[in-house]
């Protein structure tokens, strides 16, 4: 459940204002300064470019339904900082995650950390505080260089799928991104990975017998007709059909690395019964990915799809079961938002098909693109990320902003029994849940 807006941000200072700057050893210093709450829990850490969420909230329900009172760390929230901090079942309070915040601001300030360092050591330290024996911890961004990998008790890593996102930060093509991500495997470790862009699997391969790891490759687990996933019931007994709480086909393949790590940590010791697993997956719920609303009468189905290959994955869906995601067959009405460091082009070559119509809008507090700048990217076939636009640039249409155009849009959809299909960024979903 998303927790009201909160604003900290006379503590937290915006992204925009310090950028992305990736690296250990300030983060490092700082918990040392801090008496190290990052040595008093264990962790699993879950990296790649899409699931990483998905992961990670299947992982920590099956650790809850287990009994283990396991925490959790995510990044980006969608209406409040709160929702990237769970201390067992519940989001840190919007009080004591200010405590938090303000107990590490002088070493922070000392050690000149970054807004996402800030957070991920007032979440250490609160894990700390709570006396939580386990943590689930999703990487930021990239992985060898992300805040997250300061932790050092990460013997069971997830690998969710690695695909082509921040180039500007991860490198130019897959095979630099893939190494960046991989750069979280460390000796002795095990990482759980579902199958891979080939290039990807190669670069994995490499850094596991380079440092000592151990890869273990997961198949997706099969899905029925009634979204439910095949998945063990116990010693000895033949698998059987289990809820699963998060929709979507992709899931098939989170939920396979999940169940992969959730063994892995039974191996270890951890208490976790296959019953437990099942219990937690049909629990496991993350809004702003395939999430059905009634937003002020208008009905949406909303998706994150920030990058081409969740974009892809999203069409795909889209076409598989529409009926499943309150869809008929047909033409589709997208509203896009788009941070201007994303292949915005590519995005929507992969989500649009004949005969579909995008209105772009701007993701509020970001920059982002506009329906011109993308048609000068269709016409210019030389500039970054041209790619051939379905059903050409008549397809696009520009709002001024969301709200007005969904409801400029309604009428239309609701006469159509259609669901308006919203996209592109996480932040302008987060932007349309924070808004009543």
């Amino acid at each position: 459940m998303l927790t009201k807006p909160d604003d900290f941000a006379d503590l937290i200072e915006p992204f925009s204002r310090r950028g992305v700057d990736l690296g250990l050893d300030r983060l490092c210093a700082a918990l040392a300064d801090l008496g190290h709450p990052e040595r008093q829990f264990a962790a699993v850490q879950v990296a790649g470019t899409n699931g990483k969420g998905s992961i990670s909230t299947l992982v920590h329900q099956a650790l809850l339904a287990a009994g283990i009172k396991a925490g959790l760390y995510t990044s980006p929230h969608l209406v409040s900082w709160t929702e990237r901090i769970r201390l067992g079942a519940e989001s840190i309070a919007p009080v004591a995650l200010r405590g938090q915040l303000e107990a590490v601001r002088p070493i922070a300030l000392a050690h000149e950390l970054t807004p996402f360092e800030l957070v991920t050591a007032a979440a250490f330290w609160a894990f700390a505080e709570a006396s939580l024996p386990l943590v689930v911890l999703e990487v930021g961004l990239g992985g060898r260089l992300d805040a997250t990998s300061c932790h050092p008790d990460r013997s069971v890593i997830a690998l969710a799928s690695i695909g082509l996102d921040h180039r500007e930060f991860l490198g130019p093509d897959l095979a630099s991104i893939a190494a960046e991500k991989a750069g979280v495997l460390q000796p002795g470790c095990l990482a759980i990975s579902g199958p891979q862009h080939p290039e990807v699997q190669a670069v994995l391969q490499a850094r596991a017998a380079a440092v000592g790891a151990e890869l273990s490759w997961v198949q997706p687990l099969q899905r029925n007709a009634r979204g439910e996933l095949l998945l063990p019931t116990g010693a000895d007994q033949p698998a059987s059909w289990g809820r699963c709480g998060l929709p979507g086909q992709v899931q098939c393949s989170n939920a396979a690395v999940a169940l992969g790590v959730l063994q892995a940590l039974a191996a270890r010791g951890w208490s976790i019964t296959p019953a437990a697993i099942r219990q937690g997956f049909a629990a496991a719920r993350w809004p702003g990915r395939l999430q059905q609303l009634n937003w002020r009468g208008i009905p949406l189905l909303l998706d994150g799809a920030h990058n081409p290959p969740a974009a892809a994955a999203l069409r795909a869906e889209l076409d598989a079961h529409p009926e499943r995601h309150g869809l008929s067959p047909g033409p589709r009405c997208w509203v896009i938002g788009m941070l201007a460091n994303k292949q915005g082009p590519e995005i929507l070559q992969a989500l649009l098909a004949p005969g579909d119509q995008a209105w772009i809008v701007p993701v509020p507090g970001h920059a982002s693109w506009n329906r011109d700048q993308l048609v000068a990217q269709q016409l210019n076939p030389q500039a970054p990320y041209s790619v051939p636009l379905v059903g050409g640039v008549a397809s696009l249409h520009q709002a001024d902003d969301l709200p007005r155009a969904l409801q400029s849009l309604s009428a239309a959809a609701v006469a159509d029994a259609q669901r308006l299909v919203v996209a592109g960024s996480l932040y302008l979903i987060g932007t349309l849940l924070a808004q009543p």
